[in-house]
C-alpha cells in the first residue's frame, strides 16, 4: 500500500435541495484510480471538491496533506482535465497550454507547453485556432494543459470522450505511465470497459454515495452475482426456457408473446455457454438473446440496494 495522497473523510456536498455527494470516505495513493459511476452520480462534483473548486458542506478532505480550499499553494501540484469544453477558442494549442504553464509558475513555459503537446501527440507548431479542432483534439489539448505543470496529482473527468481507438489506447498508457512515476491519477468514467483498462483500483459512486471500492475484478464479481434479465426470441420459447430452467441455468421465466421469453439468472457465464446448445438440442431457431439490465444505471441500483 502506498501512502495516501488524497484523503476524503465523510464528505458531503449539496446544491440547494440536491445532494450531489453524501458521506463519502476514501483514501487514494500513487498509481491510477478509476472513479466509476453513471452520469449524474456525483463524479464531477467529487473531482471538483478534490481540486478546491467547491467547498464541502460537511466532512474533511486533504490533497497531499493540505486543504485545497485553504492552502492554495497545493493547487500548483494538481492538474485538472474538466469534462466541460473549457478552451479559449481564439487561441491556438500552444498559446492555450503556454498560458496554463504561466499560471502555474512553470519555468520555461514555452518549452514546457511544447513538451506537453508532444506528449499527447499534438503538433505545437499548428497555428490553427482551437475552434477548428475536433472534439478529440480539444480533449488532448485539455490533457496537455493539465500536465504542463508536472503535477503530482492528476484529476481527469471523462478524458477519453471523443478520442478514436488509437488515441484512447495512447491516453490509457500515458495515465499508467504517470502512475508508475509515483503520481496520483484519478480518472472518472461511466464506461465499464474503460475502467477495466485503467487498472484494478476502483471507486464506484452511485447517487452521490460510495457504493463499492477496491479491486476491479472483485467489483465485477459482485456485479455478476446480481440477477440478470435477458430477452430470448426463438420459435420455441417454452421449450428453450424449460430446458434452461431444468438445467438450473435460469431462475425465472416470463412469457412475453409467441416467440419471446424473459429469463432471469445469476449464472450469466453458464447461461451464455448453454443457451445455443439448448436451442440445438430442441431444434429451435434462436433469433435474439439480449441483456436487459447490463447498463451502469441498473448495476448501481443493485449496488446501492445491497444491505
Amino acid at each position: 500500500m502506498t501512502e495516501p495522497m488524497i484523503e476524503v473523510d465523510g464528505v458531503s456536498k449539496w446544491f440547494g435541495d440536491v445532494v450531489a455527494v453524501s458521506e463519502v470516505s476514501f483514501t487514494v495513493g500513487a498509481g491510477v484510480t478509476a472513479l466509476l459511476g453513471p452520469n449524474g452520480a456525483g463524479k464531477s462534483t467529487m473531482l471538483r471538491l478534490l481540486c478546491g473548486l467547491v467547498a464541502p458542506d460537511r466532512g474533511r478532505l486533504r490533497v497531499l496533506g493540505r486543504d485545497p480550499r485553504v492552502d492554495l499553494d497545493v493547487l500548483r501540484h494538481i492538474g485538472l482535465v474538466p469534462q466541460q469544453e473549457t478552451v479559449f477558442e481564439s487561441q491556438d494549442a500552444l498559446e492555450f497550454v503556454r498560458l496554463a504553464a504561466v499560471l502555474h509558475g512553470v519555468d520555461g513555459p514555452d518549452a514546457a507547453a511544447r513538451s506537453a503537446l508532444a506528449t499527447v501527440e499534438l503538433d505545437p507548431d499548428d497555428r490553427r485556432r482551437l475552434s477548428t479542432y475536433s472534439r478529440g483534439m480539444r480533449q488532448r489539448v485539455k490533457v496537455a494543459q493539465a500536465i504542463v505543470g508536472n503535477p503530482t496529482v492528476i484529476v481527469l473527468d471523462e478524458p477519453l470522450t471523443g478520442l478514436d481507438p488509437r488515441q484512447r489506447r495512447h491516453m490509457t498508457e500515458l495515465f499508467h505511465a504517470f502512475g508508475d512515476q509515483g503520481r496520483c491519477v484519478i480518472v472518472s468514467s461511466h464506461v465499464l470497459e474503460e475502467v477495466e483498462r485503467f487498472g484494478s483500483n476502483v471507486l464506484v459512486i452511485a447517487q452521490g454515495r460510495l457504493a463499492a471500492e477496491g479491486d476491479f475484478r472483485a467489483i465485477r464479481d459482485l456485479m455478476d452475482d446480481r440477477p440478470h434479465r435477458l430477452r430470448i426470441r426463438t420459435d420455441q420459447p417454452h421449450r428453450v426456457a424449460g430446458h434452461l430452467l431444468a438445467a438450473g441455468t435460469i431462475m425465472g421465466i416470463e412469457m412475453v408473446d409467441a416467440d419471446t421469453v424473459l429469463v432471469e439468472t445469476t449464472e450469466v457465464a453458464a447461461f451464455r455457454r448453454s443457451v445455443a446448445a439448448v436451442a440445438r438440442q430442441v431444434d429451435a431457431h434462436l433469433w435474439e438473446v439480449v441483456p436487459l439490465d447490463d447498463d451502469l444505471d441498473s448495476v448501481f441500483r443493485y449496488l446501492v440496494g445491497r444491505p
